[in-house]
């Protein structure tokens, strides 16, 4: 994999973020804050690659925040992280840990 979860803190701590307005919306219906996400990936792991996603391969995160675990999906390219989406797992999609899919 051209990245992995060092490569994504590293861009978080040098402030090198983008955040998309279809996440910043979603995240305001979701009541998920930019900390959550940040505290998400920094503490989190991935769980899922997708490396034919375009513009940039993709991933998904797994963390937790101050108060559950949150999914966060975000893209790397252009030495930059790519804020795509974040959500709070449904249990009926995932395991218990909610790191593997059901099914």
């Amino acid at each position: 994999m051209a990245f992995n979860i060092d490569d994504i803190k590293s861009l978080i701590r040098d402030n090198k973020i983008q955040w998309r307005g279809h996440m910043l919306a979603r995240m305001q219906q979701r009541g998920i804050t930019l900390n959550d996400v940040l505290k998400c990936i920094l503490n989190g792991e991935i769980i899922e690659y997708y490396p034919t996603d375009n513009p940039y391969p993709s991933c998904l995160i797994a963390g937790f925040t101050d108060k559950k675990m949150l999914h966060v999906v975000c893209a790397v390219g252009k030495d930059n992280i790519w804020m795509i989406t974040s959500y709070y797992p449904d249990k009926e999609e995932w395991t218990d840990d909610f790191r593997k899919r059901r099914g």
